[in-house]
């Protein structure tokens, strides 16, 4: 049976939360300028246009402009490899506190009494 979380539990959830978003955000910041540099040294796209081919390549919606330059396309590729496990990590950072949460909330722990009392079953064990 749950049991009603403590308001200092919803507390240390919200701050660890804000924590891993603010985490995220930076590393997410950090990420796209790292594409909008690429696209824009080895693409000669304009810092708009970069920034947007990066953000979008990050998030898995593909590119907006066509890369032209080889140089570009080893970049481009480099980048949707880092962009595709980048982007589910962050994702499960920033969901880690939640779900933290969630497990200790609803997690059923047996007395010391069951535990030490526990007959293992299987095959020739009584």
């Amino acid at each position: 049976m749950a049991s009603v979380p403590h308001p200092a539990s919803r507390r240390i959830l919200a701050r660890r939360l804000a924590r891993n978003a603010t985490l995220v955000g930076a590393l997410v910041f950090a990420a796209v300028g790292i594409g909008a540099t690429g696209y824009h040294v080895f693409d000669d796209l304009p810092w708009l246009d970069a920034a947007l081919n990066a953000t979008m390549i990050l998030t898995g919606m593909g590119p907006v402009n066509v890369v032209v330059t080889p140089a570009g396309k080893l970049f481009a590729i480099v980048y949707a490899l880092f962009s595709g496990v980048f982007f589910l990590t962050m994702v499960a950072v920033l969901l880690a506190p939640a779900l933290h949460h969630f497990l200790h909330r609803f997690h059923l722990e047996l007395s010391e009494h069951e535990s030490r009392h526990a007959t293992p079953s299987g095959p020739g064990k009584s």
